[in-house]
């Protein structure tokens, strides 16, 4: 155990909102006391009567292993003898008001398998990990000029054994790294793994912030999980939930018979729509867990990145709710001063304790500088999702064709402003859930059609500045919608369309992986260059992508339109020859094979801003990149 002096520091450090690695002092921890090995147990209730540690060791009885309140704050402590790795437990608080409440760990590493609630003791150090080499290079890496695919999973409608039934971590390590690596996605993006009491959550409502979701294995498993990745080049990013809790009575809320993690006032507390409450942003004691927490995914489990779930819902006191349901700040503002101040605080805590880790805000406005430092008045995250651009594509792509020139903004707009952040292109679960339908069937069309147009869509978005995220299944052209008691039809697999998807993506992620001009300048304007963004008429898009190297770049040509055109001319902004390295309407992908071949010289004479330009066959709901791959003569005399 800790010297008596430092337990008081850590414990001042937790009351004062700092301790980073808070969950070293709560929960159960393997100690020896006078000799004696047994389990430390700490919580924090300051509002409790009295607090026991209960479980099948003692029959559930609170008389037997009752805590020490070890400060006025409200932090209480007990040491177990000959307690061990596995053991059941749960704290019994008896309230203010006389009840007594059965209530799981909040610090709990692991928990039982639901419905049953309690928390388990498990020890952090029994995994020996074997990911050294991926650990230094990326400490070495410049992920902001290197290629980022990401692809999002949730485990269990990913595949399982039958349903509720899924498979361990260490099984899916073997299952899902093979593919994922198949495809060339450079990241896993997993749904939240924190323990949480209902399947149909996905993790999003959470009751054991430090648990790992015993659904699918250990801690350890886990653990065997993100190794795996890393030693086959994955990295590894979790979804994240500071912004709310769920209600159930196990859980966090009134924890010790008082809001203690949530807000007092309801109208800051319950976030409606979702049926959960607000963690109480002001409350210092709330920083050290959270903070904490997301430092020990990232160091305890080596994850590469955070994904922020609802970073709005923070940062907006009226988030979700009616006229009458919230109140104005103390400046009249209806901004979370709070959350937005714990925003930075977490950031710079986070990358001060990990330097090189990814911290991506799904943050759903036009909040200014979400992915800028804190000290030019960011919030600190170094990522955001494009949230604008998702939905500006999707409502494009699911406008009949004949009707997309009087939409063409959708698809130009973004450019005005994808300079502003570091972005994240997302297709993510909620754009395939509820409704919403999957994203081969959004596509307008016949059956060929809804294909091509898929095709269209993902070449442009790889085109496009940002990084990318693809939820599962839309890598082959899932026609159902996210089904997620179900796991993902991968019977359409032996059909040749949806093949020749998966294929499909799997020479995009090549394309993508081997032309830096598609991710070195992903965040600077030098990056992207319009050749023709007014062309509604035809709905055809032309526009280069650039690298450092000024000979390094791409055309890329796109339309969104079932016309094909021959000679079709494309202005270029250097002499030589250019050749289609990669289409979308290739028959390998299920296209009708209107492609370019040979050379395409340049013709001297200006279009479309540029001083020369080729001319090519245009393929239908197709996309084109271009490579020149010869100097002109000019040049060469030049050199």
């Amino acid at each position: 155990m800790a010297n008596e002096s430092t337990l008081e520091h850590d414990i001042y450090l937790f009351h004062e909102g700092n301790l980073r690695y808070s969950y070293q002092l709560l929960g159960a921890h393997p100690d020896v006391q006078d000799g004696v090995e047994g389990i430390r147990f700490a919580v924090w209730a300051p509002n409790a009567v009295q607090v026991s540690v209960v479980g099948v060791f003692n029959d559930w009885d609170g008389r037997q292993n009752p805590m020490e309140k070890v400060n006025e704050n409200g932090v209480w402590l007990a040491f177990i003898p000959k307690l061990e790795k596995g053991t059941i437990y749960k704290y019994e608080i008896l309230t203010a008001h006389g009840h007594l409440r059965l209530k799981a760990d909040p610090y709990a590493f692991s928990s039982e398998l639901r419905p049953d609630t309690a928390s388990v003791v498990y020890p952090l150090d029994n995994y020996t990990w074997n990911d050294d080499e991926w650990m230094k290079d990326r400490k070495a890496k410049n992920i902001y000029e290197s290629p980022v695919s990401i692809y999002e999973l949730h485990l269990g409608s990913w595949k399982y054994i039958e349903p509720e039934v899924y498979y361990n971590y260490r099984e899916y390590a073997d299952m899902v790294i093979p593919y994922v690596k198949d495809l060339g996605y450079t990241h896993i993006e997993l749904l939240p793994i924190m323990e949480h009491p209902f399947d149909r959550s996905w993790g999003y409502q959470t009751t054991g912030y430090f648990a790992v979701t015993s659904r699918y294995g250990s801690p350890d498993d886990f653990k065997y999980f993100v190794d795996q990745c890393h030693q086959h080049g994955l990295g590894v990013i979790l979804d994240w939930v500071p912004g709310h809790f769920c209600k159930d009575e196990h859980g966090l809320r009134r924890f010790d018979g008082e809001a203690l993690y949530e807000y007092q006032n309801p109208s800051k507390a319950e976030k409606t729509q979702w049926g959960t409450l607000t963690f109480d942003f002001g409350r210092s004691e709330v920083h050290s867990f959270l903070i904490s927490n997301a430092i020990y995914w990232l160091k305890e489990y080596h994850l590469d990145g955070l994904r922020v779930d609802a970073v709005a819902s923070m940062l907006y006191l009226d988030f979700g709710k009616n006229e009458g349901e919230w109140e104005l700040n103390e400046y009249g503002g209806r901004e979370n001063i709070e959350a937005v101040s714990f925003i930075k605080k977490m950031n710079e805590a986070v990358f001060e304790e990990v330097p090189d880790t990814l911290m991506m805000a799904e943050e759903s406005t036009s909040w200014p500088l979400v992915s800028s430092p804190t000290y030019i008045g960011g919030l600190g995250f170094n990522y955001k999702w494009n949230m604008g651009w998702m939905n500006d594509m999707l409502k494009y792509m699911e406008t009949d064709p004949i009707h997309r020139k009087y939409h063409h903004n959708l698809i130009t707009f973004s450019l005005f402003y994808a300079f502003t952040e570091n972005f994240v292109l997302p297709i993510s679960h909620d754009e395939v859930v509820h409704g919403k339908k999957s994203l081969l069937n959004k596509m307008p069309g016949d059956y060929w059609q809804k294909f091509a147009n898929l095709r269209a869509f993902l070449g442009y978005m790889y085109a496009h500045p940002g990084k990318k995220l693809l939820f599962m299944g839309g890598e082959f052209g899932q026609f159902d919608e996210w089904k997620d008691l179900e796991d993902l039809d991968w019977e359409l697999l032996e059909y040749d369309s949806h093949a020749a998807t998966k294929n499909y993506m799997k020479e995009l992620h090549q394309l993508y992986l081997d032309s830096a001009p598609l991710w070195e300048l992903d965040h600077k304007e030098e990056g992207f260059s319009w050749i023709d963004a007014q062309n509604y008429d035809q709905s055809i898009v032309s526009f280069a992508r650039n690298s450092r190297t000024s000979n390094d770049q791409l055309i890329v040509v796109c339309n969104f339109t079932p016309q094909v055109y021959h000679d079709y001319k494309v202005g270029v902004p250097k002499h030589g020859s250019y050749k289609e390295i990669f289409s979308s309407d290739a028959e390998r992908f299920g296209g009708s094979g209107q492609v370019n071949g040979g050379p395409l010289g340049t013709i001297p004479e200006p279009w479309q801003g540029q001083d020369q330009h080729i001319t090519m066959t245009i393929p239908p709901l197709g996309v084109s990149f271009l490579k020149r791959t010869s100097v002109s003569k000019e040049e060469n005399h030049e050199k």
